[in-house]
């Protein structure tokens, strides 16, 4: 049998690099497919998930920790997906559709909670 996916060398950093996002992708546990379960459509997603990623490193976060784009089966098949954080997630449903309760809620708890003011 012929091995068709081998290096002769490998970089030292490529291997911490794969590690690094092994590691990180430990603390994502959600996927940004969820959101269709709160009503969002995929296009909705996809333009929160970009909105996200763009306030993410325009802020200095490392992206690699809490955006991880990905292949998911679900039942209507394969589908592009991404994995997040929980800081991820948040951030993707922030950036959501405003029309949507459930993105109107979740910014409206979040300002009480930020402000400390009881509704």
């Amino acid at each position: 049998m012929i091995t068709i996916l081998q290096k002769s060398t490998y970089d030292r950093a490529d291997s911490l690099d794969y590690f690094l996002d092994l590691y990180h992708r430990l603390n994502m546990r959600f996927w940004a497919s969820d959101l269709l379960e709160k009503g969002l459509s995929p296009k909705q997603i996809n333009e929160a998930v970009r909105t996200a990623i763009k306030i993410a490193n325009s802020s200095g976060l490392e992206t690699r920790k809490h955006f991880k784009p990905m292949f998911n089966g679900t039942r209507e098949g394969v589908i592009q997906d991404c994995k997040l954080s929980l800081l991820g997630y948040g951030l993707v449903l922030l950036n959501a559709d405003s029309d949507l309760s459930v993105v109107g809620t979740f910014q409206v708890s979040l300002l009480e909670e930020f402000f400390h003011v009881k509704p």
